[in-house]
């Protein structure tokens, strides 16, 4: 019993670490429009990439605990690995300024999170 209560707790932290990404994923969208229009976004931007990419590290810890000590499915490490790869592929861009790239990315990462908080 003491394990399954364990488990449960180790996804639910996997599920707030995914609802905390999708948070913050959706302030830099926020962040984004601020970017265009006041001399603070690109400031409040520039933070919340990298609160973002923590985020997304603390997804792959919260996937790999749920995953090696409470003996959970290895499927949500693989989801959570590959966020980080594209959380590190739209930071390069965004440094690099090529929002021709970096503006679809973060969609698709905003609805691959969205798709990823529905399904835990």
């Amino acid at each position: 019993m003491a394990t399954q209560v364990t488990a449960q707790r180790r996804f639910s932290f996997l599920r707030i670490a995914i609802a905390l990404q999708t948070l913050t994923i959706f302030l830099q969208a926020v962040s984004a429009g601020l970017l265009l229009t006041a001399s603070y976004g690109e400031t409040l931007h520039s933070a919340g990439a990298r609160v973002m990419y923590g985020a997304s590290m603390l997804y792959v810890l919260a996937a790999v605990l749920a995953w090696k000590p409470g003996g959970g499915p290895l499927t949500p490490v693989w989801h959570a690995a590959g966020f980080l790869v594209l959380a590190s592929v739209q930071v390069v861009l965004g440094i690099a300024h090529v929002p021709s790239v970096h503006l679809p990315l973060g969609v698709a990462m905003f609805g691959l999170s969205v798709l990823a908080l529905v399904r835990r």
